[in-house]
């Protein structure tokens, strides 16, 4: 009886304010979508850094021929210093792999990257001899970094991460944005949904003053209307996700069968799990707070 009684209220509160609460609907559909927007922008990022920074290898450059007396006093690496530095990378519990680039290996790795007119002044020996080493843990380069760095025969070991971070930088300042943006967005939803409680309950401020007088619990009169802010949130809720889940679906993961991308992006899955059960609850919650305010002042009882 009460549960029908709360349903059939909730039903005439929609329909009353029909236009409001599209108004509801819309403004938490996009507030929601930039807030999804900017939590698979941050997955995303973790994605990429996961998989780049596996990829990364530290570069230790030994000294040669070519190599100023400033970086290596001591002239170019010797037969027994390079073998003595190998071994303690090998033996290094920072280090997964090793591998050694000669001159001429180094020579033809430049060959690949860039065209003939500009490799032709180059020649192998003016390239340095180097160690590249995978790591075990790819957060741990200052560590190695600090190790190797001015060993005999070591000429420079540089940090190959730092042309990453600015990509990385560049993402997360992205990420900031959408998510400040959707913070603005759910503050204009919050105050929608305010002001669309407040003109239910001031249309029906007769019924609930009779509802008062025969002994209604505060819950059962302000179920219906806190019910109302949560259908249209939820609603938007769902449009949101929906949307995210097609801008997926169907823009990020056709770029993603292309033969010749290789980098791997969010899928749809991300959208269902978390992002969409996180927008939800975020758009409930946001809207029954705005609707308990709001009647808490004009809806005493």
């Amino acid at each position: 009886m009460r549960l029908g009684f709360v349903l059939r209220e909730m039903g005439v509160g929609l329909r009353r304010n029909l236009s409001m609460t599209v108004s509801v609907v819309l403004v938490t559909m996009v507030s929601l979508f930039f807030l999804g927007l900017g939590l698979l922008v941050q997955q995303q990022v973790s994605i990429l850094k996961g998989d780049w920074y596996d990829r990364v290898q530290v570069s230790i450059f030994l000294c040669g021929e070519v190599s100023t007396a400033e970086d290596c006093p001591a002239g170019p690496i010797t037969t027994e210093q390079r073998d003595a530095l190998r071994e303690q990378l090998q033996a290094s519990p920072l280090v997964a792999q090793v591998f050694y680039e000669s001159q001429q290996e180094a020579y033809e790795s430049f060959l690949e990257m860039y065209d003939e007119s500009f490799a032709e002044n180059v020649t192998p020996d003016q390239l340095p001899e180097s160690f590249r080493v995978r790591l075990t843990e790819a957060d741990r380069y200052e560590e190695v970094r600090a190790q190797f760095a001015g060993q005999p025969g070591v000429e420079d070991v540089p940090d190959q991460r730092a042309v990453l971070d600015p990509l990385f930088a560049a993402m997360d300042g992205a990420t900031r944005v959408a998510i400040g943006l959707a913070a603005l967005m759910l503050l204009c939803s919050v105050l929608l949904v305010s002001t669309t409680i407040r003109l239910t309950a001031f249309s029906r401020r007769r019924e609930t003053s009779i509802m008062r007088l025969v002994g209604a619990s505060r819950a059962l009169i302000q179920l219906p209307f806190v019910l109302e802010g949560v259908v249209a949130s939820f609603v938007g809720a769902v449009l949101a996700s929906g949307a995210l889940y097609a801008l997926v679906e169907f823009g990020v993961g056709r770029l993603q069968e292309r033969p010749d991308f290789t980098t791997r992006l969010v899928e749809s899955a991300d959208v269902l799990w978390p992002t969409a059960p996180v927008l939800l609850g975020v758009g409930v919650v946001f809207s029954v707070i705005a609707s308990l305010l709001s009647l808490r002042r004009w809806l005493r009882v």
